[in-house]
């Protein structure tokens, strides 16, 4: 039987088999842009086929993202407003990483900040690259149960709104396309598999 082929008649390669053949070498890398929260960078690299090309790329330093729970099943929410699209959206707690700062510590810094609230347990459930054509950004994700209410800590630059859904109101939203933030919608349907048995 004959491997099935792309329209160019080349090799579809199965997830399994090795990326060697993908692999583009650096050559070079310059800094375009170094700010408080992103860092351009322009690089040479040389492709699996020998010839040479740039790529520029956003450098930043990683984010984690909580699903706060609350015992009776309702979900933390946040509204906030961001620049760049001019508009608020409806977003799950999630802030970067600090130098050095583990993952988990990440996550209860956040969720205090921004919702004042504090969890018993937390438990780790996946890593997203939520922009891989253009930066090296890795959002970690973590549910977060037995919450306790307590007083917020949001930087004097920071506002937003805190509220409840229920995970079936948040899934309503998001088909709805009241949420839109793509981290959050990621996260809602890992949720939805966990909390109503679908996964492990």
């Amino acid at each position: 039987m004959n491997p099935a082929t792309t329209p160019t008649g080349s090799p579809i390669r199965s997830p399994e088999m090795s990326t060697d053949l993908l692999t583009e070498t650096g050559l070079s890398s310059e800094s375009v842009y170094h700010g408080n929260l992103l860092h351009v960078r322009r690089d040479t690299v040389r492709l699996n086929n020998g010839n040479e090309t740039g790529r520029e790329y956003i450098v930043h330093p990683g984010a984690v993202l909580v699903v706060p729970v609350l015992d009776d099943g309702r979900l933390v929410f946040e509204r906030q407003f961001r620049y760049p699209l001019r508009r608020s959206f409806i977003e799950l707690p999630a802030g970067k990483i600090d130098p050095d700062e583990d993952t988990l510590v990440t996550g209860q810094r956040e969720l205090l900040e921004e919702t004042g609230y504090n969890a018993r347990e937390w438990r780790y459930l996946a890593a997203l690259h939520p922009c891989i054509g253009y930066s090296d950004e890795i959002i970690h994700v973590y549910l977060a149960t037995g919450l306790e209410a307590g007083q917020h800590r949001r930087d004097e630059d920071e506002s937003l709104e805190v509220f409840t859904m229920t995970l079936a109101e948040a899934m309503k939203a998001m088909q709805r396309g009241e949420i839109t933030d793509g981290k959050t919608m990621i996260a809602l349907f890992w949720a939805e598999k966990l909390l109503h048995g679908g996964w492990e």
